[in-house]
């Protein structure tokens, strides 16, 4: 009588235990790495009115930190920002946490330290206005040296030119505040024909509203880079949850307007990323 053998099938019983594994082990990693590696990303934005005399202006911009930490005292982070050597640092919003109750000595001291390296504008996300105290983290960061823009612009000069800069605040503000509509029509009104620059922490508002505005480029988070980052998408959740967002990650278009949406830096509560490095971005403005 002869007897079948099935050393292959055996082999392959034996070997799957190392194959998952090796693929725990491995998304593992990537959980770590998307966590809590700083990835320095560098665009290129052309903007057609640019003025000659800010051809080549370098920005960083830092957006939804939730209060994380990169090195002690956000050393890593700070090297990276000088590093870079911007002519302006953008702070986009979330430097706190509402659900870690990041406390507002956080941003104050991570201003400080980003002041000495180039001049910083700062507009509010929802998390700052989802804890107490807006007003005095705005005096507190004002007297840090930065400049903070609450539904306000201010004229950057260089070469007997000039770039308008405007910020408004989160819509999570105060109700009744100065609407970016109105913001927009006082940037017009001081210069026409001026290149302006909109800081705006909400990247979803930018296809139905802030792209209307006529700044020619929006700087936006708020996205996360979509939490979870898969091939052929823009992300797999929105932060208010829904699936496949946009306007995550990058440079986009609409209206004649440009936006350049970072992915952040912190996760807020419990969330976590996946596939999806923090990002310090840095942002060459161009003439095209």
């Amino acid at each position: 009588m002869r007897y079948r053998t099935y050393t292959g099938s055996r082999r392959r019983r034996a070997r799957w235990p190392f194959v998952l594994l090796a693929a725990l082990l491995l998304l593992a990693g990537a959980f770590y790495d998307s966590n809590y590696h700083l990835s320095v990303e560098r665009y290129t934005i052309p903007l057609e009115d640019l003025p000659p005399a800010f051809e080549g202006l370098r920005i960083v911009q830092i957006s939804d930190l939730h209060g994380a930490v990169f090195g002690e005292d956000n050393e890593t982070l700070l090297q990276a920002v000088r590093a870079a050597e911007p002519d302006l640092i953008l702070l986009t919003g979330d430097l706190l946490d509402s659900f870690r109750a990041t406390p507002q000595v956080y941003a104050l001291d991570l201003t400080a330290a980003l002041v000495p390296i180039a001049p910083v504008y700062f507009v509010t996300g929802n998390h700052e206005w989802a804890l107490p105290g807006v007003p005095a983290l705005k005096e507190g960061l004002a007297r840090q040296g930065a400049t903070v823009l609450s539904n306000q612009f201010v004229s950057l000069e260089r070469g007997g030119e000039r770039l308008l800069l405007a910020g408004i605040d989160d819509p999570n503000g105060y109700a009744g505040q100065k609407t970016p509509e109105e913001l927009a029509a006082e940037v017009r009104s001081a210069g026409p024909d001026a290149c302006w620059l909109l800081l705006a922490h909400r990247n979803d508002h930018f296809p139905t509203q802030y792209s209307l505005l006529g700044a020619d480029l929006v700087i936006s988070g708020h996205g996360h880079g979509g939490l979870i980052r898969l091939p052929f998408t823009d992300g797999l959740l929105s932060t208010d949850r829904t699936f496949f967002p946009s306007y995550t990650n990058g440079i986009y278009h609409a209206n004649g307007s440009t936006l350049f949406v970072s992915r952040g830096l912190g996760n807020s509560g419990r969330t976590f990323r996946l596939f999806d490095r923090p990002q310090l971005a840095v942002l060459t403005l161009v003439r095209g």
